[in-house]
């Protein structure tokens, strides 16, 4: 069997009945996309290692969460490009030499097998993570679900339980208040109260006069000073609450830079595999 070209396209001769055969060298393609695959899961692992390395509980030392964040979208960059490059190169060396071809259908060809090369390995990348993603999703989903049928058997609710504990304190409120022996389950009330008041932006004032009859009757502070620290409990719920609003609005805005420049170094990284492709084939070519 021959093969010749025909209006640039390789066509297999059997027996003089030509025969289409497809331009893309699939083989080196899916070699190529593994060897790109395969380097981003080494540089992800090393990066993490040196990002991990560089962290510290101590407030004083270590790398700062901002610094962290840019260095980990830098690296992320970077091995988006380093893996397109060893994967469009390797895709271009071994590809199927095409004799008789004009050579820019010859590089034509060669960037396009880069490119698919690039989108192979992002899909297997994207594929391997999303089922790992999932799978640590459902373990988590698999214990929040057990979590409350638990919490009703054992005793009073928690975090996990459909009812909430502010909700059982509101239920057995009294102005009685049973002496100092109960001052953990008062404080214990008091914190119930703090988490409804976080989660609903404000405390009612129902709720203050009660920390207010609570903090009398267990203090024995006046009036006055019991308004007092009431007051300044109340700020110190708010000003937790703004600064989590904070924090929040930060992290979206920081998750919205790093989706456009993954997305802008993808593009690159795509433009990366398809000029060392076209290197790789070009190497190849000359040195017959």
């Amino acid at each position: 069997m021959a093969e010749t070209i025909i209006a640039g396209t390789a066509v297999a001769m059997d027996a003089g009945v030509p025969t289409p055969k497809s331009a893309a060298s699939w083989p080196s393609i899916i070699a190529g996309a593994f060897v790109a695959a395969a380097s981003t899961v080494i540089l992800v692992a090393l990066g993490s290692g040196i990002g991990f390395a560089s962290l510290s509980f101590w407030s004083d030392r270590g790398a700062s969460p901002t610094s962290f964040a840019v260095t980990t979208a830098i690296w992320l960059i970077v091995t988006q490009w380093i893996s397109a490059a060893l994967g469009g190169y390797i895709a271009g060396r071994l590809r199927t030499r095409w004799m008789g071809t004009h050579p820019h259908e010859v590089f034509f060809r060669d960037t396009a097998h880069g490119l698919i090369t690039w989108a192979v390995a992002t899909i297997l990348v994207v594929a391997v993570g999303a089922s790992s993603f999932r799978s640590a999703v459902g373990a988590a989903g698999h214990a929040a679900n057990s979590g409350p049928a638990a919490a009703m058997m054992a005793g009073p609710p928690n975090a996990n339980s459909p009812v909430s504990a502010y909700e059982v304190d509101k239920l057995f409120r009294s102005s009685t208040f049973g002496g100092a022996a109960l001052l953990g389950d008062a404080r214990l009330e008091a914190s119930h109260i703090a988490v409804n008041a976080f989660a609903d932006g404000s405390i009612s004032s129902a709720d203050r006069s009660y920390l207010i009859d609570q903090v009398i009757a267990r203090t024995g502070a006046s009036q006055a000073d019991a308004q007092a620290r009431v007051d300044n409990f109340i700020t110190a719920v708010t000003q937790a609450q703004e600064k989590l609003k904070t924090e929040a609005e930060s992290a979206r805005k920081a998750a919205a830079e790093a989706s456009i420049y993954l997305a802008l170094s993808m593009l690159i990284g795509a433009f990366i595999a398809s000029v060392a492709a076209a290197l790789g084939g070009r190497i190849r070519d000359e040195h017959i």
